[in-house]
């Protein structure tokens, strides 16, 4: 609860103005979310993150490094550049999804909060190992990949179904892989970093493929693959090597889990 004086704010203002913010102090420690909502049947349109100007725009995603050369240390900050900016492009939009579904069930709404606060502060892990390496946020150029795909949601079970069951889960797998990455040069902490993000996405994971099952009444794989927003393809909701262990764990069924390592894309593209 603020006790500075200030007049009290919604968390729907709280949230609108993080994402607007073009402060990276602020992207980065951004205050306490308030506890005062506001009328569930209240609406504003949700613009787009803006950017700080410290972060330089690509349109274009930048190679990952091989293994290999992540012996350097500008080549495994460049990559923990990359998941740092995930992490806060994952903040702001559990922000925007507050936002956009605002009449959605309070429980799944305080649970966005939640997550947003696991977001938040991974990113200020992945920034604190980077400053080890002589590195800051923006240091590199960033690519708004996320926002340029995941506002194509137009309901609440296509955000969880792309964002949390899709994107969030396909890191169960992705790093596992990078933790392995930084442990064969030495990086234990950076190894260390990745599994623990690892970790505590599967809690991400399973909140949104419960809200999936309550909202259709199914958690079968076809059902999942219809709400993405086209062409998005589960291709790249995945791992080379599937996570059943975090999967089972995130509340995904052995049927899904065995169709999706399965998937093959059909002569559409989808």
């Amino acid at each position: 609860m603020d006790t500075s004086g200030a007049p009290s704010i919604t968390v729907e203002a709280w949230a609108e103005s993080y994402i607007l913010s073009t402060s990276l102090a602020l992207k980065c420690a951004p205050p306490a979310p308030p506890e005062i909502w506001e009328n569930p049947e209240f609406s504003r349109d949700v613009r787009p993150a803006e950017r700080p100007r410290e972060l330089v725009l690509s349109e274009r995603a930048a190679a990952t490094p091989r293994p290999g050369a992540l012996k350097e240390p500008r080549a495994r900050a460049q990559l923990l550049h990359t998941f740092w900016f995930h992490e806060l492009q994952a903040a702001e939009l559990m922000c925007w999804a507050l936002l956009r579904f605002n009449a959605a069930e309070p429980e799944f709404r305080r649970g966005l909060v939640r997550i947003w606060k696991d977001e938040v502060r991974h990113m200020r892990l992945y920034a604190e190992h980077m400053q080890t390496l002589g590195f800051a946020p923006g240091a590199f150029p960033v690519r708004d990949w996320f926002w340029q795909r995941v506002p194509a949601c137009t309901t609440k079970t296509m955000f969880v179904a792309l964002l949390g069951m899709g994107l969030e889960a396909a890191n169960l797998e992705h790093a596992p892989r990078f933790a392995q990455w930084f442990r064969a040069v030495g990086d234990t902490a950076g190894a260390d970093l990745q599994e623990r993000v690892a970790a505590e996405e599967i809690a991400h994971v399973r909140f949104a493929t419960f809200w999936f099952k309550r909202w259709t009444g199914a958690d079968d794989f076809e059902t999942w693959v219809e709400a993405l927003p086209r062409p998005l393809s589960p291709l790249l909701m995945r791992g080379k090597t599937i996570n059943r262990a975090a999967r089972l764990a995130a509340g995904m069924s052995e049927s899904f889990i065995d169709q999706l390592a399965r998937y093959e894309p059909e002569s559409t593209g989808r």
